[in-house]
């Protein structure tokens, strides 16, 4: 390696981190909070993918993880100061997810209720990572409110969200596992 890199730099030693393009943040910025939670997701999902899951999926959460990262970077962009070029998320990218949502859908019972998350912990890990994925898409959001982000990015964590419910169930099914319907008492 020509130059050492190290993993600590000690420049946040007082609660500041930089975005990409340099401009230095305080480490509970808005910003920082969305990749934050987007990383939490990649990890989880990491996670998932260690578990004892057809190959298939795996290699699929492996692509996710990657565009998890691309968002990661988008979400760290300070766009005004920032003159690299940055992997981006497109429509393809999406395009997979809703693909991988029709054919595992085709082998489910159709819904007509919520379900209770659980039946396998496989089942409820997956549950668990659809929950930081809508909690980081909701971060997203409200960041995209005083920030440029790439709409694609609030559409793939969306996306995400409902690929990882229909994942929910496919492994259950696969496992044998019963889903609980939530039954309202009213």
């Amino acid at each position: 390696m020509a130059e050492d890199w190290k993993i600590y730099t000690k420049t946040g030693d007082k609660g500041e981190t930089s975005l990409i393009g340099g401009k230095r943040v305080p480490k509970y910025h808005e910003r920082i909070e969305a990749y934050g939670t987007v990383d939490e997701l990649n990890s989880y999902i990491g996670l998932i993918r260690d578990l004892e899951i057809g190959s298939h999926y795996k290699k699929l959460l492996i692509e996710i993880q990657d565009r998890l990262f691309t968002a990661e970077s988008l979400l760290a962009e300070d766009t005004e100061t920032s003159q690299r070029p940055l992997p981006q998320i497109f429509e393809k990218d999406i395009l997979l997810l809703e693909k991988e949502i029709d054919v595992m859908n085709e082998e489910l019972p159709e819904l007509h209720s919520f379900i209770l998350p659980g039946g396998h912990p496989i089942v409820s890990h997956c549950h668990i990572a659809r929950c930081i994925c809508r909690r980081a898409e909701r971060i997203t959001l409200k960041v995209s409110e005083t920030y440029i982000i790439s709409p694609l990015v609030i559409k793939y964590l969306n996306r995400l969200s409902d690929f990882l419910f229909v994942l929910a169930r496919k492994i259950g099914k696969d496992l044998g596992a019963s889903e609980e319907i939530w039954k309202a008492r009213i």
